[in-house]
């Protein structure tokens, strides 16, 4: 959910101006999990711009805050959200901690860093969302310690059916700063792509396994 749609064109013109989000219709990327895509982001770019990170930042703070109060904990999921997750935490006065992806395999083992989520109100903060299933594998974590997840709050998100049903299965809400129609906004604004491009990417989403 989108929750101020011109804080959601902003977010986008900002990572498309620092490169974060790569439009290419013609060369697509290939995506880890195999997919042929004509967009990649990379939000942690964000980090390298004081100004781009302070926006991000400052914006789902105040959303976190409006929707949720500042009695709670933040949590990054690994690796993309911690800069970014810590920084929230910072500016909301609130306990940190991350979720890796999996247990450590040494020491004592940990899948959380930080304190003990048990008993406590935990909004989870992200990156990206694709499909959400490495998200929802931080949020299965974190209640499988005690925490009690309040909701979930990325940069982006590219509003794919699979990651809205995924969510849906296990009633979590999902908000974002910025997602991909106001990306596509974004880019015709500012002259990154051409009218067959935007089509192009409107039918990719549609179908982005057999794109």
């Amino acid at each position: 959910m989108i929750l101020d749609k011109n804080i959601a064109l902003e977010t986008a013109t900002f990572l498309l101006q620092i490169n974060a989000i790569k439009l290419n219709s013609k060369k697509p990327f290939k995506w880890a999990s195999g997919w042929r895509s004509p967009i990649y982001c990379d939000n942690r770019l964000a980090l390298s711009f004081p100004k781009v990170r302070t926006f991000i930042v400052n914006e789902i703070a105040n959303q976190v805050r409006s929707l949720y109060g500042t009695k709670i904990s933040i949590a990054g999921v690994a690796t993309g959200a911690i800069g970014v997750g810590a920084l929230v935490a910072n500016q909301l006065n609130a306990p940190f901690l991350y979720v890796r992806p999996e247990p450590k395999k040494h020491g004592r083992k940990n899948q959380i860093e930080g304190l003990s989520p048990k008993d406590k109100k935990i909004v989870v903060i992200e990156d990206l969302i694709s499909t959400g299933m490495s998200s929802l594998n931080a949020v299965k974590a974190l209640k499988d310690e005690g925490a009690k997840v309040l909701g979930m709050f990325a940069i982006f998100n590219y509003g794919f059916e699979i990651a809205k049903s995924n969510f849906e299965s296990i009633s979590l809400t999902l908000n974002s700063l910025s997602d991909y129609e106001n990306l596509i906004n974004a880019a015709e604004i500012l002259n990154h792509i051409q009218f067959q491009e935007i089509e192009t990417l409107k039918s990719w989403r549609e179908n982005p396994a057999d794109w």
